[in-house]
């Protein structure tokens, strides 16, 4: 299928309601007079793609990249002609799929990075709330090590799986919300000057962290890179 319009696919699923809220924050960013302004996009928002947690933290699960490359082709030979993937854990099969698609790839870690280190406020000790996988990984700090920058985790990482975990079961409460924050000040009493949300399922309670210190959230940063892209390549 050939649109005269960008299309956008979204590898979506992990979690489901991260992938609404990728929507939903592209929706309302979107300068709208009517339908036809919003952006084309075709979702695959598929939960049963293999555990990140389970192949990547445990070692004990299916991986999950030849799942994830099956949707990237699918979602390109369903018309889409660029590829979003909303879901920071997911990128450590980045390389993978941007290998196996035809269209380009918005690598969510990299943008975000960008927008960090070379943005008009340099920032030099960074925050991460992210899941163990990417932190294992190293998916962020090897990043901010090449442009000089300090990665601080929580004392108590394990503490923001946990939060992660309830928000997949949909417990985003007062609680959960509280246990988040928590964790966050943690970061915030280590003397971060950013706080980044690398985990599209804390994106979901994001409204939840301190005041007063800067905050980038990787899914803001997908969707501010997934619009400009789609309007350098609007005709």
């Amino acid at each position: 299928m050939i649109t005269p319009h960008p299309v956008l696919g979204i590898i979506g699923g992990m979690g489901p309601e991260a992938t609404v809220e990728f929507m939903a924050r592209l929706v309302k960013a979107t300068p709208a007079r009517d339908d036809a302004d919003h952006l084309h996009m075709i979702v695959d928002n598929n939960p049963k793609i293999p555990s990140r947690i389970a192949a990547l933290i445990d070692g004990t699960g299916e991986s999950p990249e030849t799942e994830l490359v099956r949707m990237a082709r699918n979602l390109e030979s369903a018309g889409a002609t660029f590829l979003a993937m909303p879901c920071n854990t997911a990128h450590g099969y980045a390389g993978a799929i941007a290998k196996s698609a035809g269209i380009p790839f918005i690598n969510m870690v990299d943008e975000t990075v960008r927008v960090i280190s070379s943005g008009q406020q340099r920032y030099r000790n960074v925050g991460l709330l992210a899941s163990s996988a990417v932190v294992k990984l190293g998916l962020y700090h090897a990043a901010f090590a090449n442009a000089h920058i300090k990665t601080c985790l929580p004392h108590a990482q394990e503490s923001i799986m946990q939060v992660i975990k309830s928000v997949k079961r949909g417990e985003t409460g007062p609680a959960v919300r509280q246990q988040f924050s928590m964790a966050a000040h943690q970061l915030v009493q280590q003397g971060v000057d950013v706080l980044l949300i690398a985990c599209t399922e804390l994106s979901v309670i994001a409204d939840s962290l301190p005041q007063g210190t800067p905050t980038i959230d990787s899914l803001d940063v997908l969707r501010d890179v997934v619009l400009a892209h789609a309007k350098r390549h609007s005709s």
